[in-house]
């Protein structure tokens, strides 16, 4: 049995065949979730104290390092990591795929 293997396009959704503007806001929550969930390992803390820092319950936290990307915005990951003490910077690039709508 013969396994096809292809280049990544550099986002897993839009090769799991999610629509480009899907992906990349996938992609975008994904990044700040991993952001997040790489603090709280890195201040040591625990979900209550990281539901604090971050301005949210404790089940809020255990969604975040649960991955459960459909429960959180972007809106809601920027004003977390904006409670942690933490700037977001947002670049804005052009792509090789151009949208008409």
């Amino acid at each position: 049995m013969t396994t096809k293997v292809r280049r990544s396009s550099g986002n897993v959704f839009s090769d799991l065949g999610f629509s480009y503007e899907e992906a990349e806001n996938l992609k975008i929550r994904t990044d700040l979730m991993i952001r997040l969930s790489k603090l709280i390992d890195a201040r040591g803390l625990t979900q209550a104290q990281a539901a604090t820092v971050f301005g949210v319950t404790q089940p809020r936290v255990s969604d975040l390092v649960r991955g459960k990307i459909d429960r959180f915005s972007i809106d809601t990951l920027v004003a977390m990591l904006g409670h942690a003490g933490v700037r977001v910077r947002v670049v804005v690039g052009r792509t090789s795929k151009v949208a008409y709508g």
